[in-house]
């Protein structure tokens, strides 16, 4: 038996609460990975593991192993991460979740530059505007925007984008410009942004002069992907409100253009998240540094 291949296996099991998302998140087969946790429980004598036909639960002792196994496992890391440090040579495997619109408009773009610089990362990208669960699915990291509700988990402020809202010429040609917000709750198709969360509709807000509206439009179509929330503009369905980092080159092209100017919405932050207990590895060290200087440069 490879004990420290086994404990590892174990610690993600627990981690990911069943023996098959391990085994995903780890590359093995269903089979390899049970047969590496009963070998494990067989050397220490203890049952580790609670299995049922629907979960996995931690028995006592498994909990104890557990707490000690990861600090191990962390100072090994630690080691490694050492000697890649002092030799400038990040390296390794990097799990990031991220929204769909920052990945198309800002990470992948830019990831020829950060695949160059760093050849021994290997970098696994999932793009979902559906939150994870940083344990269980073994990530990282995430960038998500908006407040931080998670007080579990560190968050480092990487950026903030604008909204801008706006509509194709074709709509306006066919239902006019809006003057105010209000005339979105009437008269308006509205293209709402639906929350991978709750599947709810999101309102849009806007802000003059100290004043502050939140407007729930009935709205004709409602997405819950932001790149196609966008494309649902292009097509003429409605006024959307989305970042402009999305609109900005197409507002320039006269594909879309933006309506109630004078009338702003609070900057959107940006942030990266991480498990507070999560070893700061040197990759993951560089690809945050390397994030956040994209946040701060124009979309490519």
């Amino acid at each position: 038996m490879d004990q420290l291949l086994a404990m590892r296996t174990f610690a993600r099991v627990v981690e990911a609460g069943t023996f098959t998302k391990a085994a995903d998140s780890l590359q093995m087969p269903k089979a390899t990975v049970t047969k590496l946790v009963q070998s494990l429980e067989t050397h220490l004598g203890v049952k580790l593991l609670q299995r049922t036909t629907r979960r996995v639960t931690v028995t006592p002792d498994g909990a104890a192993y557990y707490d000690k196994a990861t600090r191990f496992i962390k100072d090994l890391r630690d080691i490694d991460a050492s000697f890649g440090a002092a030799h400038g040579t990040p390296r390794g495997h990097l799990r990031v979740d991220t929204g769909s619109s920052v990945a198309t408009r800002i990470i992948v773009p830019a990831l020829p530059e950060f695949m160059a610089k760093y050849p021994g990362i290997q970098l696994d990208l999932g793009v979902s505007d559906r939150p994870v669960d940083l344990i269980s699915d073994n990530v990282d990291c995430v960038i998500r925007g908006g407040a931080i509700t998670d007080q579990s988990m560190v968050a480092r402020q990487i950026g903030k984008a604008a909204f801008v809202t706006c509509a194709s010429p074709d709509y306006l040609k066919r239902h006019g410009v809006p003057k105010h917000p209000h005339d979105l709750e009437s008269g308006h198709l509205v293209v709402s942004y639906l929350s991978a969360r709750t599947g709810r509709a999101l309102p849009v807000h806007f802000t003059k002069n100290g004043e502050r509206l939140e407007i729930r439009a009935r709205h004709a179509v409602g997405i819950n992907e932001s790149n196609a929330h966008f494309e649902a503009a292009l097509a003429g369905l409605g006024i959307i409100q989305t970042f402009d980092y999305l609109a900005d080159p197409y507002i320039a092209s006269g594909a879309l253009v933006p309506v109630l100017k004078n009338w702003q919405s609070p900057p959107y932050p940006f942030y990266v998240v991480y498990p507070p207990n999560r070893h700061m590895s040197n990759r993951l060290r560089v690809f945050i540094d390397w994030i956040a200087e994209r946040f701060s440069l124009p979309p490519q």
